[in-house]
């Protein structure tokens, strides 16, 4: 089992690779994780530049998302939503739609920041972005408050519970991998996630 980490900081000693380093040490043996650092070359989307093949870095990071089995998303907040660079990412990953490489794969997003919420808003905002895109979010939240004094020397989150919620969030998201089909596809999104998916379609030349 492969899953992907994915941090909306651009920052190299951002609190949010931490914070998946930290998710890393709580995967169950058989689990495989592996973060993709090529956020910071992802050009803005442009329709008229999603043909194939698409940029580079857009497909690296398509192709990363296809072979993964699950997804954990980890984000600051800036200006009380998501990071620009991070949804501009997602809306690439969202691409060709329906059949992207994100539909039905289970998703989970936690975040840390340096203020007192740790995220919570840019978490939402993320995962409402990841259930539009057609994945398998998983519905809890994970915020990372003072996140400049949240770790310990060792990589793992100084707060026993913070750290016992983190593996939780973590065996929730590895818990949805078996649901894959048998020839490698992953199931139809439930009832009301079609239904938003139909509301989606409806969209003008410009909406992604």
């Amino acid at each position: 089992m492969l899953v992907l980490g994915l941090s909306g900081s651009l920052r190299r000693d951002s609190h949010n690779r931490r914070l998946l380093a930290a998710a890393a040490r709580s995967f169950p043996p058989g689990v495989r994780f592996e973060e993709w650092t090529g956020l910071e070359r992802v050009p803005p989307y442009n329709a008229d530049l999603d043909g194939v093949p698409a940029h580079r870095a857009v497909e690296e990071m398509r192709a990363a998302l296809a072979r993964a089995d699950a997804l954990l998303i980890a984000t600051p907040e800036y200006n009380h939503s998501a990071p620009g660079q991070l949804k501009n990412a997602l809306d690439w990953a969202s691409r060709p739609f329906p059949e992207n490489a994100l539909r039905g794969k289970p998703a989970a997003v936690v975040g840390a920041s340096t203020g007192l919420f740790g995220a919570v808003w840019a978490q939402a905002e993320v995962r409402k972005v990841l259930g539009a895109i057609g994945a398998r979010v998983i519905d809890e939240e994970l915020p990372i408050p003072t996140a400049h004094e949240a770790f310990d020397s060792d990589g793992s989150l100084r707060d026993p519970e913070l750290q016992s919620q983190l593996s939780e969030l973590v065996e929730l998201l590895t818990a949805e991998v078996p649901a894959r089909g048998r020839r490698g596809r992953w199931p139809r999104p439930r009832n009301e996630d079609r239904a938003l998916r139909a509301t989606c379609t409806m969209r003008s030349d410009d909406d992604i």
